[in-house]
C-alpha cells in the first residue's frame, strides 16, 4: 500500500509543505478571512483554481488589503451585496456571515479563534456542532474548515474519494463510499503509511494536475 500510494506523489515536497501550511493555519497568509470564503465558495461545488482562487484573490483586493474588512466581526456583519460583481451566490455569502459570527465568539484572534473551534470539533457529533448546524454547511465543508483550523482529516469530496478509491482497488481491498466511514478509512491509511490524512487529500487534488501545485495558496 506504502509504495502504491508513494507512485500517485508527483512532488512529495511541495503536497508536504502545502500539508503543513494547512494545519498551520497558514494558509492565504494565515488570513482566516479568505479561508472562509475559500471554504463558502468551494461549499458549491465549482473548479477551484478556476473560480474560488481568483474570486477569493478579487475580493482580497477590493475589500481585505484596503482595510474594508478587517476582522471576523466585520465578515460577519459585511452587507455581501456590495461583493455581487466578485461572487453572487447568497448561499455561500450566508454561510460565510455565520461562520464568521460564530468564530467571533470565540477570540478576538481570527487565528485562534479559527483554531479553537477546529480543536474542539468532532467528527463523530459534526451535525449539532454550532457550524455543523449552520444551513448550507455539509460534512465536507465542515471537514474543510476543520483542516484549515489545524485538525489532520480528510474532506470526502468527489474527487478525493474517486483517486482514494481506486488505490484501495488496486491493493485489492473494497472501495469506501460512505462519508464517514471514507473518513476513517483515510485516517486510518495515513497513520499505516506514515503520511498525513491531509496530505493524502492533496494529493488526490492534485494526481493529474501537479503543474497547479505552486498555485495553492
Amino acid at each position: 500500500m506504502l509504495e502504491l500510494i508513494k507512485s500517485y506523489f508527483s512532488d512529495y515536497d511541495s503536497l508536504k509543505e502545502i500539508a503543513e501550511r494547512c494545519l498551520n493555519t497558514e494558509r492565504w497568509n494565515g488570513n482566516v478571512l479568505l479561508m472562509l470564503l475559500d471554504v463558502a465558495i468551494t461549499s458549491v461545488g465549482v473548479n477551484y483554481f478556476q473560480v474560488v482562487v481568483p474570486k477569493v484573490r478579487e475580493f482580497e483586493e477590493e475589500f481585505v488589503k484596503i482595510g474594508k474588512v478587517n476582522s471576523l466581526s466585520d465578515l460577519a456583519n459585511f452587507n455581501y451585496e456590495e461583493a455581487f460583481h466578485i461572487w453572487r451566490n447568497v448561499r455561500s455569502w450566508q454561510v460565510l456571515k455565520e461562520i464568521a459570527g460564530y468564530l467571533s465568539t470565540l477570540s478576538d484572534n481570527d487565528r485562534e479563534a479559527l483554531k479553537t473551534w477546529a480543536k474542539g470539533s468532532s467528527l463523530s457529533s459534526w451535525k449539532s456542532d454550532p457550524i455543523g448546524k449552520i444551513k448550507g454547511v455539509g460534512l465536507i465543508t465542515y471537514q474543510y474548515l476543520r483542516m484549515m483550523g489545524g485538525i489532520d482529516t480528510v474532506m470526502p469530496d468527489k474527487i478525493v474519494k474517486r483517486v482514494i478509491n481506486e488505490i484501495l482497488i488496486k491493493a485489492g481491498e473494497k472501495p469506501v463510499y460512505d462519508d464517514m466511514e471514507f473518513i476513517h478509512t483515510v485516517e486510518a491509511l495515513a497513520k499505516q503509511t506514515g503520511y498525513k490524512a491531509v496530505e493524502l487529500c492533496f494529493m488526490t487534488w492534485f494526481k493529474d494536475n501537479s503543474e497547479r501545485i505552486p498555485l495553492m495558496p
